[in-house]
């Protein structure tokens, strides 16, 4: 038995003096509606209700009943408005989760935007290079980048990370640029361990044509900044995703190399529990989201 719709039901059979009218206010036949009241009055061991040809009029037992299911329909109401006026505003808390390099150097500046937006949010933001459990961890979203695993979960695609190798100008100056990818093997890589292959980059040249080369160097690291830095000290060649290298190029810190060669790139995708009643605080976040990463994104003043 729906003890809420059973006391819903007792209310409105006190207000009208009738089953069948009760019955009709809430979209339900008189003979559902009698034996809910019935079921009612057995699991409360007393009779709530007379009934005669005149009609239905509370018992002594059922008034007081009466008076506080009223109350408790009262707060039921209310919690339900609550409820829903939560899941329909942007507001409340938002626990999101990316990666280091990605979430400081891209994810902060447009969090700090999307509050002033919405000044009711209160927002935690997680940055780590492991793979979180949204569930477990009680993440509303994550930004990922890659090729998505768990088609449970509810996703929208933001946009495309691409990559570039990059080189100090003392470098190049020091050691050349590599004319084409197998040109690598001659040069000092800054190895990232987590993706575009590892110590094996892959190329597709203007034509479609596809390389792809063992690199090695002096420094492997799963951290992108430490990378950075190691390719603006002259250290090596690095691959980068734009959005790090970006900076760098745009000061002649660093020069791109192989221009006319192209890593793959990333597919940018917001990342949430259910695709399901999701709240409007995740589905206004991830739709704002969706109108930031057009073409060059990583070029934009952060």
């Amino acid at each position: 038995m729906d003890r809420i719709q059973a006391i819903r039901l007792f209310i409105r059979v006190v207000d009208l003096g009738s089953f069948s009218k009760a019955a009709a206010d809430m979209g339900m036949g008189q003979p559902s509606a009698t034996k809910l009241v019935v079921q009612l009055e057995k699991q409360l061991g007393s009779r709530l209700l007379h009934r005669s040809t005149r009609g239905v009029t509370p018992t002594e037992i059922g008034a007081l009943y009466y008076a506080k299911c009223k109350l408790i329909a009262h707060h039921v109401e209310e919690a339900e408005t609550v409820a829903a006026l939560l899941q329909s505003q942007v507001q409340g808390g938002l626990r999101i989760t990316t990666s280091v390099a990605f979430g400081r150097r891209v994810l902060v500046p447009l969090v700090m935007r999307f509050m002033q937006l919405h000044p009711k949010l209160q927002i935690e933001l997680n940055f780590e290079d492991r793979y979180v459990s949204l569930v477990e961890q009680g993440i509303d979203v994550a930004i990922r980048m890659g090729p998505l695993a768990d088609s449970t979960l509810g996703a929208r695609y933001l946009g495309i990370n691409p990559w570039v190798v990059v080189a100090s100008p003392e470098y190049i100056k020091r050691r050349g640029a590599p004319a084409n990818p197998a040109g690598l093997v001659k040069h000092d890589a800054l190895v990232y361990s987590t993706v575009q292959g590892d110590a094996r980059w892959h190329f597709t040249g203007a034509e479609g044509h596809a390389r792809s080369v063992s690199v090695s160097g002096p420094l492997r690291s799963n951290n992108l900044s430490a990378l950075l830095a190691a390719a603006r000290g002259g250290m090596g060649v690095a691959a980068l995703p734009k959005y790090v290298a970006h900076e760098s190029v745009r000061s002649g810190a660093l020069v791109p190399v192989l221009s006319d060669w192209m890593l793959p790139s990333q597919e940018i995708h917001a990342v949430y529990p259910s695709p399901q009643l999701v709240p409007a605080k995740v589905s206004g976040f991830v739709g704002w989201l969706q109108g930031q990463f057009g073409d060059s994104w990583w070029t934009n003043e952060k």
